[in-house]
């Protein structure tokens, strides 16, 4: 344990090092910069929501500004769940089925792939790009509020992927925070 980690921040780099799959290494660098990058955006976004919204007395805003919050750590959470899995996984030796790792990296490509379709559906009217494609043009005709289901969808695929690959014990039984149960 000497080369152990310390929280989420230490936990990064830990799996980035400690995995063989250069799938994960690359999604490791990928998605903590795009968890670096949501986190800015939502902290951004927060603030200049307080300031907006500061001299008016009215507990609906308190209410959403603390929906944002939950909704920012819905978008990072899924994104970090597959490096923490792996980091540890491989600080306490855990036994997992062949490609762990690498079905853990495709996973967390494929959440972050539904954010960008999410925020596709999700787009303004006005800020959307006419354009001739026809997956385009079929993302813009889905409902808003459908936009949130690809990254609902995708964070289930990341959290089914790492409970269907969790190794088994000598007995036969399913590992859980290291011993048998």
């Amino acid at each position: 344990m000497t080369d152990s980690y310390r929280g989420v921040f230490g936990a990064i780099p830990y799996a980035i090092r400690s995995t063989d799959s250069w799938t994960m290494r690359v999604y490791g660098v990928i998605g903590a910069l795009a968890t670096a990058a949501i986190a800015l955006v939502v902290t951004l976004a927060l603030v200049v929501w307080m300031a907006e919204t500061a001299g008016i007395p009215s507990g609906t805003y308190l209410f959403t500004r603390s929906l944002y919050v939950v909704l920012g750590f819905a978008a990072v959470a899924p994104l970090l769940a597959p490096l923490l899995f792996v980091a540890r996984r491989h600080r306490r030796d855990l036994p997992v089925a062949a490609g762990y790792d690498r079905k853990l990296a495709y996973a967390g490509f494929l959440f972050l792939a539904s954010l960008y379709l999410g925020l596709i559906v999700t787009a303004p009217a006005d800020l959307r790009d006419p354009a001739g494609s026809v997956l385009l043009s079929a993302l813009y005709a889905l409902p808003r509020p459908a936009g949130a289901l690809f990254p609902v969808l995708a964070a289930a695929v990341v959290f089914w992927t790492h409970y269907r690959l969790r190794g088994d014990d000598e007995d036969g039984s399913k590992s859980r925070n290291g011993s048998a149960t």
